[in-house]
């Protein structure tokens, strides 16, 4: 365990400050092309919840071989030079910088009153239509992105990890994750081929996604002036207003830290959702929310990744 500690450590500081450069093979994309091809093949005919499935032990069994392969490799020849490829695999499967950067690319635009390129810059990392936001509107969608993501994206791929030796279970989630934001869907297409990959996902992400809510109430910037206890009571309550089981912890949080209100009416391709409000709106929302949002993302992964060493050195010390 001692060397995935490490290694988790340097490439959670890679991704900081490298992130994922763009001209890179990136190992999600060659996930989505395997999930792609294998959804051709097994989403047709009958049975397609168990075809659902299938490609889940498929594309989990492919990426945690894969994955393994390579570290044993690398470990093989020196520990050293095991570390620093499972520093850069791990690297590569967190989102710090890259959810930091879309998110100021909102920002930068919308602070210089340009909110055609807000819009579009923001249409880049949601689903939601953009086209007739306002100022407020385009705030509220960076700061629901980001929220939602610390978790998705930082935190619980940190969380697998600690808890399966490193490399492997980071990316054993993230081909999880991977398999719902594609066939996740409740449509005729998916409703049952992608049944199996909408609700492993909601497993996977129960308790990241909570204990990096909690991190984000106890020590996350606090601009509310409701004390502790109400702001945890209505944390709790509202997080289970969200459609996910588990985005609602994550956006609840900051909405309360942050007193503002998340939620509200959303259009997807011309269709309104109207999703539950979260918090009670103290303040209004300003580009400024922004930044607050992207402060929590800083506090909520080092200190998870904290939590995450100090108990995994425990483990270590006691095994």
């Amino acid at each position: 365990m001692g060397p995935h500690i490490i290694a988790i450590a340097i490439g959670l500081v890679l991704d900081r400050i490298i992130g994922d450069p763009p001209n890179w093979p990136h190992p999600v994309r060659f996930i989505g092309s395997l999930i792609s091809k294998l959804t051709i093949w097994l989403n047709k005919g009958s049975a397609r919840k168990a075809k659902g499935f299938l490609l889940v032990f498929i594309v989990i069994g492919i990426t945690f071989s894969v994955t393994l392969a390579i570290l044993i490799s690398a470990y093989s020849i020196h520990m050293w030079v095991g570390i620093a490829v499972e520093s850069i695999v791990i690297a590569s499967g967190l989102a710090q910088k890259s959810l930091k950067e879309a998110a100021m690319d909102v920002y930068k635009p919308l602070m210089a009153n340009d909110f055609s390129a807000a819009r579009e810059k923001l249409s880049w990392i949601v689903g939601r239509d953009t086209e007739q936001l306002d100022e407020k509107e385009i705030t509220r969608g960076v700061v629901e992105t980001v929220s939602e993501n610390i978790s998705d994206g930082i935190t619980a791929p940190l969380f697998y990890a600690f808890v399966f030796a490193g490399a492997p279970g980071l990316w054993v989630y993230k081909a999880i994750n991977t398999l719902d934001s594609m066939v996740g869907y409740k449509n005729e297409k998916y409703e049952d081929f992608g049944y199996a990959s909408a609700k492993l996902d909601d497993i996977v992400n129960y308790i990241p996604s909570r204990l990096t809510g909690y991190i984000i109430m106890l020590w996350g910037k606090k601009e509310s002036s409701l004390p502790f206890n109400k702001r945890i009571k209505g944390w709790w309550l509202d997080a289970k207003k969200h459609p996910s089981p588990n985005s609602g912890y994550l956006e609840a949080a900051t909405a309360y830290q942050l007193g503002i209100q998340l939620g509200g009416i959303n259009t997807y391709k011309g269709i309104v959702s109207n999703r539950a409000l979260m918090g009670i709106g103290e303040v209004p929302l300003t580009p400024n929310h922004i930044l607050s949002a992207i402060s929590h993302l800083n506090t909520a992964v080092f200190l998870f990744w904290l939590w995450m060493m100090v108990i995994g050195g425990i483990l270590f010390v006691f095994t």
